[in-house]
């Protein structure tokens, strides 16, 4: 008996037509979060928008140019991976995945391509997480130590590792 193919996992660069979907992820991670405000669905929708925005020209001004991706389940669009690249390291600018995709291994798959790079590069992958995003249990479990960062936004790293050779 033969399983099922594993689902193919694609990324594809992001562009102007995306920006919809772009806002559409981001507000699905804000979403808990301004659920314990007491604001009409209307204002948390305003307000989420323009945060949107705001971080969207936020990163294209200060990462470009970053790989600023789509991420694509069997074709379809399920979420963002933006990594920008310095001298000195790899750095997840922004992860995140639509609620239905979440804690399906998704996620590990998009951060073991960005850290496989960093092994073959032999440069350490960095990423920013706020102290209270679920998210970082993901983030430690794949290695990622705390280097720096504040009570509220902390940075992660996580060091190229050097695979062994047999000589023979």
């Amino acid at each position: 008996m033969t399983g099922a193919p594993a689902p193919t996992l694609t990324l594809r660069p992001a562009s102007t037509g995306d920006r919809a979907f772009l806002d559409r992820v981001y507000i699905s991670t804000r979403l808990d979060e301004l659920a314990l405000l007491d604001w009409p669905a209307e204002q948390v929708q305003a307000f989420l928008s323009q945060q949107a925005a705001a971080q969207h020209t936020h990163y294209w001004t200060h990462y470009n140019p970053a790989r600023f991706c789509v991420v694509e389940l069997e074709g379809a669009p399920v979420g963002r991976l933006y990594v920008d690249r310095w001298p000195d390291q790899i750095r997840v600018v922004d992860i995140a995945l639509l609620p239905e995709h979440r804690n399906r291994g998704l996620g590990t798959a998009l951060l073991e391509s960005v850290l496989a790079e960093g092994d073959r590069d032999g440069l350490p992958v960095t990423i920013h997480v706020e102290s209270f995003n679920p998210a970082q249990r993901l983030y430690f479990r794949l290695g990622f130590e705390r280097i720096g960062g504040d009570d509220v936004y902390w940075l992660l790293e996580r060091a190229p590792q050097r695979s062994c050779t047999h000589a023979g």
